[in-house]
């Protein structure tokens, strides 16, 4: 048997990127793609912006028009490899990556968030030749949603198309998992499953058999889709089913998550400011009730029943008022709580706030893109595709959950997996084979059209190989 050692060859060349729109988003694709080792050229009209993101991540900015084919051309288009467009107009955001696909001949992502457009995804990117097209509002309430499913979850991610589920619970006092190790755990839960990384006073690392939990721990396992509910239960730990859900702020993300909850028959009730978007929200969303006024209000909350829901969702534009709606719902019900924040400042305090749930739809699209930006990385070394289907960051990104499409013979192929040597922090977590899910033991095998799930607390991963030691 022989293992493959990169040399300093082998080491996939930085990919060029040119970033169209300098606010908030665009700030985090761009610190985590500089991150990666990637060159970014950033493009925004308002200079303020454009220069603050160029100095703060040293990358090249340039002020204009991202749809200007002049600006384009300063910026690099012939050579680039991606475009990504994230201002805040869908229209300036198709038509910056048309032309650049048209101009440059480069792959192209698009930020599109208006429910018009959202519906009409695939015939957008196909017509207009675009490779991705994100919404990260869409995403971000598909993924609350989830979380409502299965209200003892903090976090539930999907992989495998779906047919697998990445849960994360905390553990409370007297848990009857405190104390135990995992392989005692294991052999007492029927239905299969995998834990695959805990985090203990802020270090994350990989659980192994003889892990022993302790009061405070908050644990990811993998199940089978269907299954992870059921998981939950017999590790004791209760599900509550939701059966309402009051919503603080009538944005995108709002109506998206709304839609979802009502065709699931869960009640919904949103309060909003502005009285012409209830208007829109009240024509849009028939079936749930919209209440015009202050979502901070005190007395307002109470008065709709805000210590009788089952969850709560604070999904204002402002993350403060979003953390000090949960802190007070904290006080007053013991409903599922799930908190939207947008910026990273101050992340250790807000760590360290009993905020229930958070989603971060920031991230959503950073991660997305990472995870094209590294599969195209590693497919332009290899002159192969190796694509990464999912990457999600766990644990304020101190650890990283990657679903690899094994589209051609890598050196993990064909050699049982007992064999293979795989680096410290590292946890192959599943074998996705056709609609089949397997929780690999020593003797099964990476196969061609397999997705392979590795859960790692190190960094970087372009192509499974990256895995080995």
């Amino acid at each position: 048997m022989s293992f493959f050692f990169k040399s300093q060859s082998d080491v996939p060349a930085p990919l060029s990127v040119i970033i169209i729109g300098c606010g908030k988003v665009g700030a985090t694709i761009t610190e985590r793609l500089v991150q990666e080792g990637n060159d970014v050229t950033v493009v925004d009209q308002d200079e303020t912006k454009a220069m603050e993101i160029a100095t703060t991540y040293d990358v090249l900015g340039i002020v204009g028009n991202g749809a200007s084919n002049n600006v384009l051309q300063e910026a690099g288009i012939d050579e680039a490899d991606l475009l990504v467009a994230v201002t805040d107009s869908d229209e300036l955001n198709l038509l910056c990556c048309t032309l650049a696909h048209r101009t440059g001949h480069c792959a192209t992502i698009a930020r599109v968030r208006t429910p018009d457009y959202a519906r009409e995804r695939g015939y957008l990117k196909a017509q207009l030749g675009l490779t991705m097209i994100i919404n990260p509002e869409m995403e971000s309430a598909l993924e609350i949603a989830r979380i409502l499913s299965m209200p003892a979850a903090l976090e539930v991610t999907n992989f495998a198309h779906g047919q697998a589920q990445l849960i994360k619970f905390q553990l409370r006092e007297q848990s009857k998992l405190i104390e135990r190790p995992v392989y005692d755990i294991m052999h007492s839960v029927s239905d299969r499953f995998l834990f695959c990384a805990v985090e203990r006073s802020g270090e994350v690392f990989i659980p192994n058999g003889s892990t022993v939990f302790e009061t405070g721990d908050r644990i990811s396992f993998v199940a089978p889709r269907h299954r992870g509910m059921r998981c939950l239960e017999q590790l004791g730990i209760k599900n509550t089913q939701v059966r309402n859900c009051m919503i603080i702020g009538g944005g995108k993300c709002s109506y998206y998550l709304a839609e979802q909850l009502l065709r699931s028959g869960i009640d919904v009730k949103i309060i909003e400011r502005s009285p012409k978007r209830c208007d829109e929200l009240a024509e849009l969303l028939p079936n749930a009730i919209i209440i015009q006024g202050d979502g901070a209000n005190e007395a307002l909350l109470k008065e709709e029943g805000i210590d009788t829901v089952d969850s709560f969702v604070a999904l204002t534009g402002m993350d403060e008022e979003n953390i000090l709606l949960t802190l007070h719902l904290r006080e007053v019900s013991d409903a599922k709580v799930i908190t939207k924040i947008n910026r990273f400042a101050f992340s250790d305090v807000v760590a360290h706030l009993d905020l229930g749930s958070v989603v971060y739809p920031r991230l959503i699209t950073s991660e997305a893109i990472i995870a094209y930006a590294r599969g195209k990385r590693a497919s332009n070394l290899s002159g192969e595709e190796n694509n990464i289907e999912t990457l999600y960051h766990m644990f304020d990104s101190k650890a990283e959950a990657i679903e690899f499409c094994v589209d051609t013979r890598c050196e993990a192929c064909d050699i049982p997996l007992k064999d293979l040597k795989l680096k410290p922090g590292v946890c192959l977590v599943f074998i996705g084979r056709g609609k089949q899910i397997i929780f690999p033991g020593g003797n099964d095998k990476i196969l061609v059209g397999d997705h392979v799930m590795v859960v790692t607390t190190q960094k970087g991963f372009n192509e499974l190989d990256d895995m080995l030691s």
